[in-house]
């Protein structure tokens, strides 16, 4: 087993075509076919079965791709360590976010960063949930910021932010005189139950955001419409502030996007809404000096 072939099997699994992977890796697809007749030689076997142009993994091609997968994740960490030791301050780091995060966050955590690490690359993605852990456990990123991260046995998890989801009204709205001041709380608090005939514009129930508003829609008794639904918070908010309904927009966000004029922010709920914001690692992975300084940055900053 090399690095090459087995970069150019996992390739062909991936795409389940022989097109497809050459063109990714760059090279023709009879040189792509000639590297797995020869593995298969070696292997003494069939790694995919063919049907048409799809080529679907065998138990040993399968096999050979979970050793293939560790090896290379071994020699990825040496590699970042090794130029941990031997480099100034060079190196690249693959950080994915959630949609819309990394607006927020990312001005904020660079500026520093950047001084202390000139030389060091930042590829960042903004990814859904489930991309997001895909390529964190397929070595694609180092790591991966998480709204709610749901734990996994393979990776390590570091807190950056816990925050309160908070109502958005637009200035002058009728009911924001139904807002208290309550002790311990930063926003006037509002019952959720006053609200159930005003329209809501939420986000997707797969996003946090959107899954805390449900759950308050249920704990609270109560069915406002919803006429607009999306992933993006700044649109929530322009679209609040147009009158278009009332939305939850996590405090972070309100803090640092710009707007013409600020909304009328409230708590909810008994205990107040919260989510929180997780750093994920693959568990062992080697991180260089200046990723343990990304994180501690983004610690600070949030």
């Amino acid at each position: 087993m090399n690095f090459q072939e087995m970069n150019y099997i996992l390739c062909i699994a991936k795409h389940q075509n022989l097109t497809k992977a050459a063109q990714e890796l760059f090279i023709s697809q009879p040189t792509l076919t000639k590297y797995l007749q020869r593995l298969e030689r070696e292997v003494n076997g069939k790694l995919f079965v063919r049907s048409g142009n799809s080529y679907t993994a065998t138990y040993l091609g399968r096999r050979y791709m979970e050793y293939a997968k560790k090896i290379l994740a071994v020699n990825q960490d040496w590699e970042k360590e090794l130029l941990d030791l031997t480099s100034y301050n060079e190196g690249e780091l693959n950080i994915a976010f959630p949609l819309m995060r990394s607006s927020c966050m990312v001005p904020q955590i660079m500026e520093e960063f950047h001084v202390l690490y000139p030389g060091v690359k930042v590829n960042l993605r903004e990814e859904t949930y489930a991309i997001q852990e895909r390529l964190l456990l397929d070595d694609q990123l180092d790591f991966a910021i998480f709204t709610e991260a749901k734990p996994h046995p393979k990776l390590e998890y570091e807190t950056l932010l816990r925050e309160e989801v908070l109502l958005v009204m637009p200035a002058g709205h009728p009911l924001a005189k139904l807002g208290e001041k309550r002790n311990g709380r930063n926003y006037p608090w509002i019952d959720l139950r006053l609200l159930g005939q005003e329209p809501f514009i939420l986000h997707f129930p797969e996003q946090t955001t959107g899954q805390i508003a449900l759950e308050l829609f249920e704990k609270y008794g109560i069915h406002p419409s919803v006429p607009i639904r999306t992933r993006n918070t700044v649109t929530c908010i322009k679209l609040c502030q147009k009158g278009m309904g009332l939305c939850f927009i996590p405090e972070n966000y309100i803090k640092n996007i710009e707007l013409h004029q600020p909304p009328l922010c409230f708590s909810v709920g008994d205990e107040g809404a919260f989510s929180t914001l997780t750093l994920a690692y693959r568990k062992g992975a080697y991180l260089p000096a200046y990723a343990r300084d990304f994180i501690r940055i983004a610690q600070q900053k949030c």
